[in-house]
């Protein structure tokens, strides 16, 4: 099993299917990464050799930000958005879609399980419905 940046490649995949596994690197990117490191993308991650992926290894480490380093970028981002007060940054606090989505009927996902308002349990509305017969008794 290849370990690139600190992530386990799966064997069976083909390698351009494979890098996909590393934070911060989609299917376009994986194009140019094979165009750099001048490897074939249609071989399996099991038949590398150790110096083909060190020119993967070496392509990555040049042109393209990834996993930790990428993931501290982004949570920057989002910190910095909240602190100067933008609206993107609010709807970040707030745990809210900031991309402009409607949240009236959906958003479950950011938004969580869905809390039912005005409706009580039977035990706490028999509490609350003892004091005021009492007053009506009495």
């Amino acid at each position: 099993m290849a370990r690139i940046e600190g992530t386990d490649l799966p064997n069976q995949k083909r390698i351009d299917i494979a890098l996909t596994y590393l934070f911060g690197i989609g299917r376009n990117n994986v194009k140019g990464l094979i165009a750099k490191s001048e490897v074939d993308g249609s071989k399996k991650v099991k038949d590398l050799t150790e110096e083909e992926i060190g020119k993967i290894q070496k392509a990555l480490d040049k042109g393209y930000k990834i996993e930790g380093d990428l993931r501290v970028e982004i949570s920057e981002n989002v910190k910095r958005l909240k602190e100067i007060g933008a609206y993107r940054g609010i709807r970040h606090t707030r745990n809210l879609p900031s991309r402009g989505q409607r949240t009236r009927s959906n958003a479950r996902t950011k938004r969580g399980k869905r809390l039912t308002v005005g409706a009580l349990r039977k035990d706490v509305r028999a509490k609350l419905e003892t004091p005021a017969a009492t007053k009506t008794a009495a």
